[in-house]
């Protein structure tokens, strides 16, 4: 999802724990899968990513968010076949999840549990 060489598991724990380089806020952004306020509440918000800047990479809390979300965004990318039809389904409210948006759910681990299930039903044809 940021450009660069797939890792496996460990390898993705191992960066998250160091820090995901501050280049790869600015890609989510650039490639539009994410507008600066969505940015800002599910990751990082604009005085801390430039307090960021100094050293080059996120925090391992912040790096951790912004995994969560790449990881959902690439999801529902696949799942819909394309990325504005996965970026529509992610803004739009949903019943099978109480009617919230998707993407505001994306705040927290739970919340990406139930995005990638309900993703994970509807890629398989049950109805969600």
């Amino acid at each position: 999802m940021f450009g660069g060489k797939p890792l496996d598991g460990f390898g993705m724990v191992g960066l998250v724990r160091c820090g995901i380089p501050v280049g790869a806020v600015q890609f989510l952004l650039e490639s539009g899968w994410l507008t600066q306020g969505e940015l800002e509440v599910l990751v990082v918000s604009r005085a801390s990513l430039a307090r960021r800047h100094a050293s080059g990479l996120l925090t391992a809390r912040q790096s951790d968010r912004l995994l969560r979300v790449a990881r959902m965004l690439a999801v529902a990318e696949e799942t819909f076949g394309d990325r504005r039809k996965a970026g529509d389904w992610l803004r739009r409210p949903t019943a099978p999840l109480a009617g919230e948006r998707p993407l505001d759910l994306l705040d927290t681990g739970e919340g990406a549990r139930l995005i990638e299930t309900l993703l994970g039903r509807i890629a398989h044809g049950i109805a969600a």
